[in-house]
């Protein structure tokens, strides 16, 4: 189940995806002249991938698309895949428990099908953004489980052949490695993981399913998160890898060489690694001026990537988002942080460059 190459037919599908993009990809290849400060000279980090079987993906909101051309426009030239950064998540498809709404998730499948992108599921089970009905319930153990047994495999039922993988479990552990203490955990128990993928696998047995969580460098918690991964790989839970979500000095690794360790490991396992949310707030970076800051960003993003590249179980590098105009930091913590590889006006950063730079380079 787990060794990638035999596993399923998704590479060569896959392969033969990339390489139908040809045309979508030399229409890609022109700068982005409308953008403002755009560098002209800077060719778009889709078409230095081509159609290599790799996924460069941003998280993305439907309210942007709908009312900023500009945002699916940068969107669409610089990335092959897309995530749904909260549309997918339980209480926005499953308002009720009897009723389902795939109206947004719809809408931005077929944003990413018009031009020829991949979709990633984010997330099917999680303990935070459930309805209210569902946390009210006051269900029992086996209602709660024929519940969850019916989202998961209704959600990527609707989906088959167009998500090509699903964060299946989304942070189930705390931050000392411990399993966290949800509705999940409480009401089921901690098989709630092994059934969650099983469900998932039987709904797409195509799709790939991963594990995804804070704590990618070396640590108590990764040591944790790998002991999981050995027990899911040893019982022939349907697992394909994990995703590590690289908010860079928020609860994740700031050291690329630590996160190339735990990615060695985990691949001695027959799993894969993706970069699933990775941001850069630049207020706690070493430097006294914006420009440094943004210089050690710049390296960071640079060498994040690089280590994924050289990789042979890495083949997604995601971020959550792409402009610093739609972050979640400025929402969550109340100050820009200029997280990402583009900034509010759509200007390409240090950051962008450094990973231009890097794919240029890739062999």
């Amino acid at each position: 189940m787990n060794n990638l190459p035999v596993k399923r037919n998704w590479f060569l599908a896959a392969l033969a995806f990339f390489l139908s993009l040809a045309v979508v990809l030399l229409l890609n290849s022109t700068p982005l002249a409308s953008a403002p400060g755009a560098v002209a000279s800077s060719p778009s980090l889709r078409s230095l991938i081509g159609n290599r079987p790799f996924y460069l993906a941003a998280a993305v909101k439907e309210q942007p698309l709908l009312s900023d051309p500009m945002y699916g426009q940068v969107l669409a030239r610089e990335f092959n895949t897309i995530m749904p950064e909260n549309d997918f998540k339980f209480e926005n498809l499953h308002p009720d428990r009897d009723k389902y709404d795939f109206s947004t998730t719809d809408r931005l499948v077929t944003f990413a099908r018009t031009n020829g992108m991949h979709v990633r599921g984010h997330t099917l089970v999680w303990f935070h953004a459930l309805p209210r009905w569902l946390l009210e319930g006051n269900f029992s153990r086996e209602e709660l489980m024929a519940i969850l047994e019916d989202h998961v495999k209704t959600v990527v039922r609707h989906y088959r052949g167009q998500v090509y993988a699903w964060d299946v479990v989304n942070e189930p552990l705390n931050a000392d490695g411990s399993y966290r203490d949800t509705l999940w955990l409480r009401s089921i128990g901690p098989e709630y993981i092994d059934l969650a993928f099983r469900w998932a696998h039987e709904a797409d047995p195509e799709a790939l399913l991963f594990l995804n969580d804070y704590g990618e460098g070396m640590s108590a918690k990764s040591d944790n998160l790998y002991s999981l991964l050995q027990d899911l790989v040893s019982r022939k839970v349907p697992i394909d890898g994990i995703g590590f979500q690289m908010h860079v000095g928020f609860l994740s690794s700031d050291n690329p060489p630590e996160v190339a360790e735990n990615m060695k490991r985990i691949g001695e396992l027959g799993l894969e690694v993706a970069f699933t949310e990775t941001d850069i707030p630049i207020a706690k970076l070493p430097g006294k001026t914006e420009a440094e800051k943004l210089a050690q960003q710049a390296r960071l993003y640079g060498e994040f990537l690089q280590i994924c590249l050289d990789a042979p179980n890495c083949h997604t590098f995601g971020m959550w988002g792409f402009t610093d105009r739609y972050s979640w930091i400025k929402n969550f913590k109340g100050t820009p942080d200029a997280p990402l590889i583009f900034d509010v006006d759509y200007r390409p950063k240090p950051a962008h460059q450094a990973m231009v730079e890097v794919l240029q380079k890739w062999r």
